[in-house]
């Protein structure tokens, strides 16, 4: 196994039951494993591509209830739209949206996470946004989360379905 950058090799002949090579080979797997993981865990959950469902916050962190209601203007439920893109219009009170990325959580402060049929399509820091779409029938779902990007308590989401011809 080798990645740009790292060589793995052996470093000669050792004594009959020498496993210093096989452990450092061992070794410098288990961090390019750990280290995959993590960069993947950063892209899927800061917007480098799309994920199954919106995460859920560390079981061991008591999540804040927020001040904000979200509701989607555009579309309308049962909005029938042809084209591969729809644009999303969404209102929010009680709270403010801010880019900034953050473990001090407030009940009126966070982004915005846009859901079509469950897979997150974007993590916005507005009001408006255009999304690619499929024909078929859809479930979009706009939810603020909180600046660390987890759900607050209750979620605070909102929901619509329509179709693409």
């Amino acid at each position: 196994m080798s990645l740009p950058g790292w060589t793995l090799r052996n470093d000669g002949p050792r004594a009959a039951g020498d496993g210093r090579v096989r452990t450092r080979l061992r070794t410098r797997r288990r961090i390019l494993a750990a280290g995959s993981a993590a960069l993947a865990g950063l892209l899927t959950g800061c917007g480098g591509g799309p994920q199954s469902a919106a995460p859920a916050a560390p079981s061991s962190q008591v999540r804040p209830r927020s001040t904000a209601h979200l509701t989607i203007l555009s579309p309308e439920p049962g909005d029938t739209i042809s084209g591969k893109v729809i644009h999303v219009r969404l209102a929010l009170t009680g709270a403010v949206i801010v880019p900034q990325t953050s473990t001090h959580l407030t009940p009126d402060r966070g982004h915005v996470h846009l859901l079509v049929d469950g897979r997150v399509v974007s993590m916005a820091y507005g009001l408006e946004q255009d999304v690619p779409v499929t024909p078929g029938p859809h479930l979009l779902q706009a939810e603020f989360v909180a600046t660390d990007h987890f759900p607050f308590n209750p979620r605070v989401i909102a929901t619509v379905t329509f179709t693409d011809r």
